[in-house]
């Protein structure tokens, strides 16, 4: 077993109390990353009937006024300059992409489940966006990776997770208790992302939105 985002080989085994079913999760001790274990992990029909239970659309105020506040208190420095930006992971109501697409003049939009298409690959963006989405990523250092790739130089990779709040308070803590979040960051994760990626943080609540720019 190998951490999924760092590689390191030497990880700390845990049990959970995760659903009542006693799932087992690691630790690693390199980069402060938290994923369960293989068995564990949702399948794909698991994984949409749950986003789907997610009222994530304009039919929810309050999912409206918390992505208009990620823009106003996040993004809206970064926007200037930006014309064409990727929402990855946007579920099935894209309500981000919707409200930066009044901003931008371009706003791409991919969802493996709802919106599949993988034309973005062939694109560069000055902004990507990822909210709520980082929690589900099974490997996270190809994803990672991806991003990056993806992202033009100078450009800003604005990501949504919360992060946890240690080992020592991970089984406690509520975030990990959904059954399709397999994957868990801390600030020192942010940290260790930024120094193996060209990637530095512009600005962070160090809780659970980061935004990187590309070096």
């Amino acid at each position: 077993m190998r951490c999924k985002l760092c590689h390191n080989q030497n990880l700390s085994a845990h049990s959970s109390t995760k659903e009542k079913s006693g799932c087992d999760f690691y630790h690693c001790p390199e980069c402060d990353l938290i994923f369960l274990a293989e068995k564990h992990l949702p399948d794909p029909e698991a994984e949409r009937e749950r986003y789907l239970e997610h009222d994530n659309t304009f039919d929810c105020p309050g999912y409206v006024d918390m992505m208009q506040e990620f823009i106003d208190s996040f993004l809206r420095p970064f926007l200037p300059g930006i014309d064409r930006a990727l929402d990855f992971g946007c579920g099935p109501g894209p309500v981000l992409a919707s409200l930066l697409a009044e901003k931008l003049s371009e706003v791409d939009i991919y969802d493996p489940y709802f919106f599949p298409g993988e034309d973005f690959r062939e694109n560069q963006y000055g902004l990507i966006t990822s909210t709520e989405v980082w929690e589900h990523l099974f490997n996270p250092a190809d994803e990672i990776s991806l991003l990056c790739g993806l992202l033009k130089e100078g450009g800003y990779l604005a990501v949504m997770t919360s992060l946890h709040p240690g080992l020592d308070k991970f089984t406690g803590w509520h975030y990990h208790l959904d059954r399709t979040h397999v994957t868990f960051f801390s600030w020192k994760t942010i940290e260790w992302i930024s120094r193996r990626f060209p990637l530095q943080v512009a600005i962070s609540d160090r809780e659970k939105r980061i935004v990187w720019q590309k070096e």
